[in-house]
C-alpha cells in the first residue's frame, strides 16, 4: 500500500467513526432536550412594583393589561405569531434561562422599605413549566441579573411589537 493509502486508510478509520458518533451523540441530545419548542404551550409574563403585578401578559390567551402614564388600567389583545414565540423560546435558551434560580429576590437591607422592580417569568410546555421570579434590586449575581434583564428587555421588545404590528 502507498504512502498516500495509508494516510486515506487511517482517516477514514478515525474521521468516519468520530463523525458517525457525534451526529448519534447530538442528536439524541437534540431528541431528549428538556425544554424543546415543539412541546410549548405558552409564556406568561407579569411586572409591577413590589407584589403588585398588576401589567401582565399571556401568549395563550393574548390578553395584554398595563398601566399607562395616566395610571389608566389599559386592557387588549396581543397575539404573537409561533415564530415570535420561537424566538423567545430560543433567546431564553441562549441567556440560559431554563437554568436560573425560582427567585432572584433583591437584598431587604439594599431596599430599605422601597419597592423594586418586579418581574415574573413563566415558559409552560406540555409537561413543564419554568418560572422566575425577578426583582430589579437582585444583586447578589450580577452575571445572573444581566441575564434576566436581558430576557425581560426582550419579552417586553416583542410584546410592544407585536402590539405596534395589529394596531397597523
Amino acid at each position: 500500500m502507498s504512502e498516500r493509502g495509508k494516510k486515506i486508510f487511517l482517516a477514514i478509520c478515525i474521521i468516519t467513526p468520530f463523525l458517525l458518533y457525534t451526529v448519534y451523540y447530538y442528536s439524541i441530545m437534540v431528541k431528549n432536550a428538556p425544554y424543546r419548542f415543539s412541546d410549548f404551550v405558552s409564556i406568561s409574563f407579569k411586572y409591577g412594583y413590589g407584589d403588585s403585578l398588576i401589567n401582565q401578559y399571556d401568549s395563550k390567551t393574548g390578553d395584554f393589561q398595563y398601566v399607562n402614564k395616566d395610571d389608566s388600567l389599559i386592557k387588549t389583545k396581543v397575539k404573537m405569531r409561533k415564530d415570535d414565540l420561537l424566538y423567545l423560546h430560543r433567546k431564553a435558551a441562549e441567556l440560559g434561562f431554563w437554568n436560573f434560580p425560582d427567585e432572584l429576590k433583591g437584598d431587604i437591607k439594599t431596599n430599605e422599605g422601597r419597592k423594586s422592580p418586579t418581574y415574573y417569568i413563566e415558559f409552560n410546555y406540555k409537561d413543564k413549566s419554568k418560572r422566575v421570579l425577578y426583582e430589579i434590586s437582585h444583586e447578589k449575581e450580577p452575571k445572573l441579573a444581566d441575564a434576566a434583564k436581558s430576557l425581560i428587555t426582550e419579552i417586553s421588545k416583542m410584546i410592544s411589537d407585536v402590539r405596534d404590528r395589529n394596531e397597523d
